[in-house]
């Protein structure tokens, strides 16, 4: 009998390509073919040569997942001799400086919002775990003793042999030359003469990825990179300790603080080093070698080793490895690993052609996650851990040229053990996205931080004059040295000034796109779960769902005319999938076609805000903006100061006012009229962090830190943005209702009991001595999503996903660097739950 399932073919047979054909298999798709280009005992890439070091310790949940997930099943897979493709030695980072302990402990807290097993461990402990160490050198380490060595090419071999008897063919030796389409979707693999039909193509050539890219014009923005890893000759005290060739017992090691890392190998010291110099590797250079010539030392990711680099490394190796000055270096290699703009993985389905997936720059710490993920998103439509942290389609057009790529993946390799705050910007390059508005910013003494390619101001100097006129409710605390960092009390000043008067904030870095045409409404109205069949004028904060009622955005649309619509997205992820879906719509009815067009980089937009906003806007308009004439959450053209805008009565601060765009030839024109007009009613520009504060004094959720695909609206507290309303199906509806009566979990608000008490995401949290089983699976993962100080209030705001079975009152801990912190359930928002305020 045939196989009905459709057919995939997946592009390379590493650690990725084999697990996603396994993982399809599972899920009854077998209908499957891997192509590999080497020999599939050694391919020849990243998997041929990887070291194995899986450490579990991640600051995203999802990557945290898929390591776990990848334990498990490199653990569960072993051959007819028992032997198995995971060394469960565990993990050990250690520290030799103080700021690397303390990251650590923040390292150790990750862990324990994502519910792996963690443990610091002083320095005695270290040497006992590793007694190689230098005892003067080590001042403490972080223990995840599930974590271990992947036997990555055994394991790959082995999950091969369990997808063959499933009907997976995997044919080796076969270079793809080229993949066709047909009215946007892909319909082939070409091999030379060869063709193999698709229904779906998967990329999972590691480094090549982007010339499979290429061959379908979809950008991959990875970049190969040379990294070296070098082992000893024997070391006398690892004789005949460790059974197998390749063996270990010790747990794999970290030292961060240089850049290195360590593994037993049998009765050698394998190191790894992210210590030289970033070399980019041309694949157009790299030698091409037929099948039969790839060996364990010889393939094509594998290149000549470059001791001059390795040379101060090797010295702090005996340093810190004082045995190891009775050894030499017997051989190394420089081996190519992918790195991208941001360090994360690319995955997802491309937005230019259906049907064409990737999963690329993929360690194979992650393989099997990703596989497992990818697999889910191709059969089921969406995964069960949420992947926009690593989707594909992430990033703006502008991030993806090869320069760009090029600078920023380099940058990340430099920085790859770096200690990195989580504000902490990119060096270079900086200044490549401007809003309008840059020069009047750097006059006021504008701070920027960098997000997406943007400059965006997050606080003022010019402000620092009004420090001594806040009262002193209003003045936060002292703050030590790591919650100091990108923090400044001048947000104070920013948050006062709009509560009490007006400020202005730039906002023109909000992702935005004109949906528009026939078949606008209709294609909005099925996405989201609000109605878009309202007359011109009204605005919505909606939600994007998958099929299983997972948030995966939230997004404002706005109606400008019976054809045209404003979106107000999150990121480039919102714009592949709207594209994507208008597409479809199209093709399958022309008469309701809908094109979508980036308007951000044309466009500006200042968030005018504050008590006295209409007292500044009537200085400079005549057009009606009271309550009757402007409702909140409607939009209309107005002029400002000879401008034409487009007035929408928003506010994410929980304040009067509205968001203003405006064709980006004519933002300077804007800013300086309001900027005048305000000054008799004390306007300021006000930043990102006194942004922050005053939204989650307000309860106002942001994607990605607050929710993700793994929640479903109510618990996280978004219940009203599906609208009961709204009888026609949207994506997702049909599983809302037994989805949230399953929920065991919400999103909840806390208030840190102790002023002086600050945290910053991501920190566990703790009900009755332990961590919160936030899950309702009874794995620990109560975590923080967002947290700032409430400048309105005097306190430091948190927000983390709990038990649903908490109340108000009742008190919690967060873990902060070590510490617990106490903490108590709040009633939400705290700021104006009446909303007097924003609709006054």
């Amino acid at each position: 009998m045939p196989n009905s399932s459709p057919r995939v073919v997946i592009i390379g047979a590493g650690i990725v390509g084999a697990n996603l054909a396994d993982e399809l298999a599972q899920l009854g798709w077998t209908n499957t073919l891997v192509l590999e280009q080497g020999p599939l005992t050694i391919p020849g890439g990243s998997t041929s040569h990887a070291p194995g070091l899986v450490f579990s310790s991640n600051g995203s949940k999802s990557m945290t997942e898929f390591a776990q997930y990848t334990i498990e099943k490199l653990t569960s897979l072993t051959g007819p001799d028992g032997r198995g493709s995971f060394l469960p030695v565990g993990g050990l980072e250690i520290a030799t400086q103080p700021d690397r302990l303390q990251d650590l402990h923040r390292r150790a807290g990750w862990n324990r919002s994502w519910g792996v097993d963690a443990e610091m461990v002083d320095a005695q402990e270290c040497l006992r775990l590793f007694p190689m160490l230098n005892p003067d050198k080590v001042l403490g380490g972080l223990l995840t003793p599930g974590d271990g060595l992947a036997l990555a090419a055994r394991g790959t071999q082995l999950v091969m042999d369990r997808a063959r008897p499933a009907g997976v063919e995997f044919r080796d030796r076969t270079t793809v030359t080229g993949i066709e389409q047909s009215a946007g979707k892909v319909i082939a693999v070409l091999a030379g003469d060869d063709r193999f039909p698709a229904d779906f193509v998967v990329s999972c050539a590691g480094f090549w990825g982007p010339n499979i890219g290429e061959m379908v014009g979809t950008r991959i923005p990875l970049l190969p990179l040379g990294h070296q890893f070098a082992w000893t000759t024997e070391v006398p005290s690892l004789a005949g300790k460790n059974e197998q060739p390749a063996g270990a017992s010790a747990p794999i090691l970290r030292y961060q603080d240089k850049d290195l890392y360590y593994r037993e190998w049998g009765d050698r010291i394998g190191i790894g080093s992210y210590a030289h110099r970033p070399m980019p590797v041309d694949l157009d250079t790299l030698r091409s070698y037929s099948p039969d010539e790839i060996t364990e030392e010889v393939m094509p990711s594998s290149l000549d080793f470059t001791p001059e680099d390795f040379a101060r490394e090797w010295e702090a190796t005996q340093e810190l490895l004082p045995e190891l000055r009775q050894t030499q270096v017997q051989r190394g290699f420089n081996g190519i690993f992918s790195f991208t703009p941001d360090g994360g993985s690319l995955v997802g389905q491309s937005r230019e052609v259906d049907g064409f997936f990737v999963a690329e720059a993929v360690w194979v710490t992650h393989g099997a996650g990703i596989a497992k993920a990818v697999a889910e998103l191709i059969c089921l439509g969406r995964s069960n851990t949420d992947l926009s942290g690593i989707d594909l389609n992430r990033f703006e057009d502008a991030l993806t040229t090869p320069e760009y790529v090029s600078e920023t993946s380099q940058q990340n390799f430099v920085e790859i053990y770096d200690v990195i705050h989580p504000l902490q910007p990119r060096v270079s390059p900086r200044d490549l996205r401007l809003s309008p508005f840059n020069d009047r910013q750097k006059a006021l003494g504008a701070f920027f931080l960098e997000t997406n390619g943007w400059e965006r101001p997050h606080w003022y100097e010019a402000n620092a004059a009004l420090l001594g006129e806040v009262p002193e409710e209003w003045k936060a605390p002292a703050r030590e040295g790591w919650a100091d960092m990108f923090h400044s009390p001048i947000a104070a000043v920013e948050a006062w000034k709009t509560r009490t008067n007006v400020g202005m904030y730039d906002m023109t870095a909000l992702k935005r796109f004109e949906v528009k045409g026939p078949g606008a409404g209709e294609l909005l109205h099925g996405l989201t779960t609000s109605s878009m069949r309202r007359l011109p004028g009204a605005v919505s904060y909606t939600l994007l769902l998958d099929e299983e009622g997972g948030i995966t955005s939230d997004i404002t649309v706005a109606i400008l005319d019976e054809e045209t619509y404003q979106v107000g997205a999150n990121s480039n992820i919102d714009f592949a999938t709207i594209t994507r879906a208008a597409k479809h719509q199209s093709a399958a009815d022309p008469s309701k076609w809908a094109t979508v067009r980036e308007t951000t980089s044309a466009t500006c937009c200042i968030g005018l805000w504050g008590p006295l906003a209409r007292e500044v806007i009537a200085q400079v308009s005549d057009d009606d903006l009271s309550n009757d004439g402007l409702k909140y959450f409607r939009t209309k053209p107005i002029t400002i100061g000879g401008i034409p805008v487009t007035a929408m009565r928003l506010s994410y601060v929980g304040e009067l006012g509205w968001e203003l765009y405006t064709s980006a030839d004519l933002g300077h024109r804007l800013w300086d009229v309001l900027w005048e007009a305000g000054q008799e009613f004390g306007l300021i520009a006000a930043g990102r962090e006194a942004f922050n504060s005053l939204r989650l004094e307000k309860g106002f959720r942001s994607f990605g830190s607050d929710m993700t695909s793994e929640h479903e609206p109510v618990q996280a507290g978004l219940g009203f943005a599906v609208k009961a309303s709204k009888a026609d199906d949207f994506r997702g509806k049909a599983a809302l209702e037994a989805r949230a009566a399953a929920a065991t979990t919400k999103l909840t608000c806390l208030t840190l009991d102790c002023r002086e008490d600050v945290v910053l995401g991501s920190e566990p949290v703790y009900v009755t001595g332990v961590v919160a089983a936030a899950n309702g699976s009874g794995k620990a993962d109560g975590y923080v999503t967002s947290a700032a100080y409430g400048y309105s209030i005097g306190q430091t705001i948190a927000y983390a996903w709990l038990p649903n079975s908490l109340s108000v009152g009742d008190g919690v801990e967060i873990e902060y660097l070590g510490r617990r912190l106490p903490a108590t359930v709040t009633a939400e928002p705290i700021f104006d739950p009446e909303m007097t305020r924003l609709k006054g």
